[in-house]
């Protein structure tokens, strides 16, 4: 599956458009790591925890949004976005989105 945040895949031609491919999930923080984060932001520098837990993720929402396009029969997801919103006090949304398509043959 050749994924892009660009419109087109130079030497490739789009020849169906299949609909929105996304994927999503929702993480919330836990005390263990809030702990954690606490004293870095005393010290200042990189809150490794949270760093680690956008990362795991984003790779989440990215996977589901792979399953979602090949549900659709894509070989292919142009305009790949991703997009974060708060749930609630301490959980949020990571969600990836994209156009499912089919190429042509090579």
């Amino acid at each position: 599956m050749i994924v892009t945040t660009t419109e087109t895949i130079p030497g490739r031609e789009i020849v169906q458009i299949l609909g929105i491919a996304r994927g999503s999930t929702v993480r919330a923080r836990n005390i263990g790591n809030d702990f954690l984060a606490g004293l870095k932001n005393i010290v200042g520098g990189e809150i490794s925890e949270y760093t680690k837990l956008q990362a795991m993720s984003r790779e989440q929402a990215f996977k589901r949004m792979m399953e979602d396009a090949e549900k659709l029969g894509a070989n292919a997801i142009v305009n790949v976005r991703f997009s974060t919103s708060l749930i609630m006090q301490g959980a949020s949304e990571i969600l990836a989105y994209g156009t499912a398509v089919k190429l042509n043959a090579i």
